[in-house]
């Protein structure tokens, strides 16, 4: 069954997403889809270009050429039907619940101090737990850096 994690009042979803991606490739050697909308898988795409010069986190968008996508550790989709070439993690950025999240292992819902935010986040848990799925909760501690 698919691990939940919610992550809870982060300032910023594009620099809290890019973190997270740094910590998955890098530490953990994680393969991950980030899904959105179109203006905000744009501005993953361009912050992971800038995040950090030491730790560039390769990554592609779902409609890639497949050899691309396969070596890509990151893949970034603003569709629920793009072809997805591994179902390891799923980071959901969007305001619904992802298309197929019961395929990956493990999904992480990043949600801001926004109140609407936060209300779509409560029905995305929810739709999560009236199914069954065990959710941990994460609260955003502030301080982190780049």
């Amino acid at each position: 069954m698919t691990e939940i994690d919610f992550h809870f009042n982060t300032p910023d979803k594009v620099a809290y997403a890019c973190r997270l991606l740094r910590k998955a490739v890098a530490a953990r050697g994680a393969r991950v889809v980030v899904v959105g909308d179109v203006s905000t898988i744009e501005a993953v795409d361009a912050a992971l270009w800038q995040f950090s010069a030491a730790d560039f986190i390769a990554h592609c968008r779902a409609s890639a050429e497949p050899s691309v996508l396969a070596r890509s550790p990151v893949v970034l989709m603003d569709g629920a039907n793009a072809a997805l070439p591994h179902q390891q993690v799923l980071l959901n950025l969007d305001a619904t619940v992802p298309n197929g999240f019961e395929r990956f292992e493990r999904l992480i819902d990043i949600v801001t101090d926004d109140e609407l935010d936060r209300r779509d986040a409560r029905a995305r848990w929810r739709h999560y737990a009236d199914r069954g799925y065990a959710i941990t909760r994460h609260q955003f501690q502030g301080g982190a850096s780049r």
